[in-house]
């Protein structure tokens, strides 16, 4: 049934029933996932924006925007640990370009942030550029935050992320030991203080909560080369696969579940995009997603 057919059809139900017709017409759209392939990394994140409708679809003038990428490992970029420092300052810079008043670049990293900063590439990639700050978190920014979720009633999450305008996630595509991939929904953990560990009992339910209180208004994958195996940190290069490829969406759960299939999995194999979905924070189901070549 298409849209028009439903909305005739649903004309009388919407007097009764308009909370209902509301949830059954947001089931009729398709999700947008854009996925371009190359190696000119900044040419290809560009074009996965412009696919979903530009930057200045997501940023205004004079917005604060913070981008976060995965960089919380002490490894270099071949190692697919990490989001590419191309694709982050590609990102940065469509911001600024589409009016940005300022660019707030971090991650909660797992290893010596100093290393991690440098290691990455992402600090050397952004120096020079005005209007971006790539800091090390600053663990009296912390701040309590009531999620009331399902898991986390509340948490310690980061005032700089939970201040901006507009908040976009950069992961790069990975295997977990613990979540088997981790992508956009689990890179929020890098805005989070406290012992992380905890969230581990209740893993998917406890990033959907996080998700559900800070939405990313923009999810752009990094899959130029992605880590197979021993994830997160990596550190063998016969686990990385170059695959060339940036993914975009405005949906993070459908950005998920396309990412997933590079792996050779399903959206279903992967926890945290369940319970998101189910949280209504995005679609999982590929039928339901339109996958654009950008």
């Amino acid at each position: 049934m298409d849209r028009r057919t439903f909305i005739k059809s649903a004309g009388a139900a919407t007097v009764l029933a308009p909370v209902l017709v509301q949830e059954l017409l947001a089931a009729t759209e398709m999700s947008l996932v854009a996925v371009a392939e190359g190696t000119d990394y900044p040419a290809i994140t560009r074009r996965a924006i412009n696919a979903v409708g530009g930057m200045k679809r997501y940023v205004k003038a004079g917005d604060l925007v913070v981008v976060k990428p995965n960089m919380g490992w002490d490894r270099s970029p071949e190692f697919a640990a990490n989001s590419h420092p191309l694709v982050v300052r590609a990102v940065v810079e469509e911001c600024l370009a589409a009016g940005a008043r300022k660019v707030k670049v971090f991650d909660h990293t797992c290893n010596d942030p100093r290393r991690c900063y440098v290691n990455s590439g992402i600090e050397k990639a952004l120096k020079g550029l005005k209007g971006v700050e790539c800091k090390q978190i600053e663990p009296e920014r912390f701040r309590m935050t009531a999620l009331k979720g399902q898991f986390l009633k509340e948490w310690e999450l980061y005032d700089e992320a939970l201040a901006a305008n507009v908040f976009i996630n950069l992961p790069v595509a990975k295997h977990h030991g613990l979540s088997r991939l981790t992508l956009g929904l689990k890179n929020i953990m890098g805005v989070m203080g406290g012992n992380r560990g905890f969230t581990h009992r209740n893993l998917a339910v406890a990033l959907a909560d996080v998700n559900s209180h800070l939405r990313s208004h923009l999810t752009i994958i990094d899959a130029t080369r992605i880590l197979t195996a021993h994830g997160p940190q990596g550190g063998n290069l016969a686990d990385v696969k170059v695959l060339n490829k940036v993914i975009a969406s405005a949906d993070i759960v459908a950005a998920d579940a396309y990412a997933t299939t590079l792996f050779g999995l399903k959206p279903a194999d992967i926890a945290v995009t369940v319970a998101a979905h189910k949280r209504g924070l995005g679609q999982m189901n590929l039928d339901r997603i339109k996958v654009v070549k950008a």
